[in-house]
């Protein structure tokens, strides 16, 4: 009893569960600090004992059991608030956590629960398995420039999932990064893993961040001329006898899309004008 009380004293505050989740404050690599969110924390533990899984199912509250549908017993706590998978051999597996104590407590409370059914648990081989938790770094990232500058660890299939997989090689974390900045690690054994991870990764997010482009005052913005759109003809022929202009967006001659095209001769004095539907000449 007093080694438990001495264990709980030395919980980190940090760690400490809330309905936003328990919160880790690291390093970011770059003399400041960022916050980890822990998300969901899943553990195995073995109680050395077979289980008749009927019988716990119809003794305690909160459980489910189908053996059509899955071979397990769930059951679920309120407090920590946590869900067990139990089966027949005697293994189960904890997830719903968001701290590592809270998955052994757990672990405990829940057999405690199978020996109040009858059986005669030995809580053995605990051991947490998987850590998520998300961070957002607060600006946008290249995703692109990241996966070909470090396409031996990163991986990018937009038409296939929108965030690019990142799997670190020390320590062995999979980090799943979002063009808006929001970042999923996963994968992590312990608090110091992913925070070690997230301690190198980060100066690389920076590097990837999307910039804003700006106009430098006092450069002029290089004007580049461009082509008229297709079925757009704008021709202007100037000789010694006169002057052609087509401006006919329809791409037509001198009838097309009701139109007008004029011709003035210097030589001839007149003007000449259609619109596809009339012809009037006019002499001056």
């Amino acid at each position: 009893m007093e080694q438990h009380s001495q264990q709980l004293t030395t919980i980190p505050a940090a760690h400490t569960p809330s309905l936003a989740g328990s919160v880790i404050e690291t390093s970011d690599g770059l003399g400041g600090t960022i916050l980890i969110r822990i998300q969901n924390i899943s553990s195995t533990a073995n109680l050395g004992v077979r289980l008749d899984l009927k019988q716990i199912a119809l003794r305690c509250r909160n459980t489910e059991f189908n053996p059509r549908r899955f071979a397990a017993v769930i059951m679920r706590l309120r407090e920590p608030r946590s869900t067990a998978l139990i089966f027949a051999s005697g293994k189960m597996c904890v997830t719903g956590t968001k701290s590592t104590h809270n998955a052994a407590l757990a672990a405990q409370r829940f057999a405690y629960i199978v020996e109040k059914v009858g059986f005669k648990p030995a809580l053995i081989d605990f051991k947490v398995q998987n850590i998520v938790g998300t961070i957002d770094v607060g600006f946008p990232i290249r995703l692109e420039g990241l996966v070909f500058a470090h396409s031996t660890f990163a991986s990018y299939e937009p038409e296939l999932f929108p965030g690019l997989i990142y799997r670190l090689v020390s320590p062995r974390v999979v980090f799943l990064i979002f063009v808006s900045g929001k970042v999923v690690i996963t994968g992590a054994k312990t608090e110091k893993d992913m925070t070690d991870a997230l301690t190198k990764m980060y100066p690389v997010l920076v590097e990837f961040r999307k910039q804003n482009v700006t106009q430098i005052p006092g450069i002029p913005t290089p004007v580049v001329a461009s082509a008229p759109p297709a079925g757009v003809g704008v021709a202007s022929t100037t000789g010694s006898s006169g002057t052609y202009e087509n401006n006919n967006p329809m791409g037509g001659g001198y009838y097309g899309g009701g139109q007008t095209s004029s011709m003035t001769s210097a030589s001839g004095g007149g003007m000449v004008s259609m619109d596809g539907t009339q012809r009037v000449m006019e002499e001056v």
